[in-house]
């Protein structure tokens, strides 16, 4: 239990000391709990005893009006220093999560942990954000108070303080024994909700195939049975936690019999007066209500360190170095001799087998390269190895003459601007989504990159223009105005390297030309990297690289690729029809 508050105290980083400061306020709250009870007894002694008079009853009135309000006040303070900080350390632990994940290598999150992440901020951190930052402070009156109560036993009689002490030690042995064997089940129902979230995920995104190919029963059935599991695994969980609970409850319950024995048994032999008889039989069943209510946090604290354990192992995750101190020039040298893109002897693989092979081209300032090639081949890994997606594993990659691991993240990007084929747009407005690229551009900015990017007019006919605010992923807009507003929002970037996945792959002809002419001002005077898949929109290119099983097997411009008849060549055949 004190591993578990330890480890959220950890966690709470610049917010440490107002948690500490609560175990103050809490003390205090803890001590006035139990002055009531302490008073009481007191006046009941006072009275039995004859000694009571007009001054020390109101004497006594005071302070218990005194106790109560302050009990009132320093809970009210340890809600502020404590739960209130909680949240904020949440707010800003959700941030950190966010700065994190944009470090990790892309590779992370194309192996199925997206609903790691999900599980992670919705239920995880919201369990312990809701439940457990304010279940500290009173943790800690919980203690204070059954500390005071031992000690006023002791004070009543030693031999019944050592028999209360003795209930309170058999508390923690089957409250730890409790806290052993539910672990492990916390864990397993933290496991079962993230694998829940990673099912309803792919429900939800693969609807427009379930529809298609009416698989809904099929699919609905693997929901179902994820949330059949999840039930089961929470139904297994109370009941191994429900049989600890009733330990707890028959402790309280037989150690309470035990103190009342032993009190009657002393009065009757007259070893304690009749006034310590009233006063146990007073404090009797509040004597272990502390410790009981103690324990009965267990539960909720056991999936909090199951919780802890996720959250901690996905910031455990290894980032992407990002040290870098060299200075990305603006442009490559104009005599050529340092090229604005240049790959040498590169090798990688996403695991231990090697997709690019010994990979080596030059792209000069304002050239355009072409990757071609079959599905698979690597063109996609070699673009996005230019944008550190990934670290190579061998050779180098440069950028105007700067290895790109020698140059911070940032500058890196702000010389890049990517458009792929699969756009996505956030849920916010238009205005927004293309202003995103560079967040100080004037509205004026704005406007000309969208009106470059042929998707102006189009804009300015929805409902609210520029401020329509567009579905998550830009669901309520067609592949072809997506597209555009993702080309205007490089156009608005600027950036001097453009890295292309042909736009025009999978749209329409009424879109195809639209999109033409927003990439044609997109790459204007920029230095491009083209993945293609239409090849009539390659010819142009000064040079074309043919890439497969991770090789570079051909190179050359249209026509010296054309003049050798091997692959390229097949290719544009295949898609000419001649």
């Amino acid at each position: 239990m004190i591993k578990i508050m330890h480890r959220l105290i950890r966690m709470t980083g610049k917010y440490k000391k107002s948690i500490r400061a609560s175990y103050i306020t809490s003390f205090f709250k803890g001590c006035l709990m139990k002055m009531p009870l302490m008073l009481s007894f007191l006046m009941i002694k006072y009275f039995m005893e004859g000694t009571m008079d007009k001054k020390t009853c109101l004497i006594f009135g005071i302070i218990l009006a005194a106790s109560v309000l302050l009990q009132a006040g320093f809970e009210h303070l340890t809600n502020i220093l404590q739960s209130s900080a909680g949240y904020k350390v949440f707010a800003n632990m959700r941030i950190r999560l966010g700065d994190h994940l944009r470090k990790l290598p892309m590779g992370y999150f194309t192996e199925g942990n997206i609903g790691k992440i999900s599980s992670i901020l919705s239920t995880d951190m919201v369990f312990i954000e809701e439940n457990c930052m304010g279940v500290l402070s009173e943790l800690v009156s919980f203690i204070i108070s059954q500390a005071l109560m031992i000690l006023m036993m002791f004070y009543m009689d030693i031999r019944l303080g050592l028999l209360s002490l003795f209930v309170v030690l058999v508390f923690f042995v089957v409250g730890n024994l409790m806290l052993r064997h539910t672990m492990e089940h916390s864990r397993k129902k933290q496991e079962y909700s993230e694998s829940l979230t990673n099912e309803v995920l792919d429900f939800a995104e693969g609807m427009g195939i379930i529809k298609a190919y009416n698989l809904l029963g099929e699919n609905s059935k693997k929901l179902t049975d994820e949330f059949e599991k999840n039930c089961q695994e929470s139904i297994a969980f109370e009941v191994d936690y429900t049989p600890w609970s009733r330990a707890l409850h028959l402790t309280y319950g037989i150690g309470t019999s035990l103190v009342l024995i032993a009190c009657a048994y002393l009065f009757h032999n007259g070893m304690i007066s009749n006034v310590y008889m009233v006063g146990m039989a007073q404090f009797l069943f509040d004597l272990f209500s502390a410790v009981k209510s103690y324990y009965s946090q267990m539960a909720r604290l056991t999936v909090t360190s199951a919780s802890l354990d996720r959250i901690e192992a996905l910031f455990a995750e290894k980032e992407m170095p990002d040290t870098g101190k060299e200075k990305l020039p603006d442009s490559a040298s104009e005599n050529g001799k340092v090229a604005a893109i240049e790959y040498d002897d590169v090798t990688f693989g996403y695991t231990e087998k090697d997709v690019l092979k010994h990979v080596s081209f030059k792209v000069k300032n304002g050239e355009m390269c072409a990757l071609v090639g079959p599905s698979g081949g690597g063109k996609s890994t070699i673009a996005s190895l230019l944008a550190r997606f990934w670290d190579i594993g061998e050779g180098k990659i440069l950028v105007n003459g700067k290895d790109i691991r020698n140059v911070p993240m940032g500058d890196l990007m702000d010389h890049i601007s990517m458009v792929f084929q699969r756009v996505y747009l956030f849920q916010d407005t238009i205005y927004n989504n293309i202003a995103m690229a560079r967040p100080h551009a004037s509205k004026e900015e704005v406007y000309e990159a969208a009106r470059k990017a042929r998707c102006y007019d189009f804009i300015m006919a929805l409902p609210d223009g520029f401020d329509t605010v567009i579905g998550e992923g830009g669901a309520s807009l067609s592949g072809g105005e997506k597209q555009r507003i993702s080309i205007a929002r490089c156009i608005l970037k600027d950036a001097p390297i453009v890295i292309l996945d042909e736009a025009t792959a999978s749209v329409d002809a009424d879109n195809e030309r639209a999109i033409q002419e927003a990439i044609s001002e997109l790459c204007r005077n920029k230095t491009l990297l083209v993945i293609a898949h239409r090849l009539k929109t390659i010819k142009d290119a000064d040079q074309i690289l043919v890439v497969s099983d991770g090789n570079i097997i051909e190179r050359g411009s249209h026509d010296e690729l054309l003049s050798e008849n091997g692959m390229y060549a097949r290719m544009v055949t295949l898609q000419s029809g001649t």
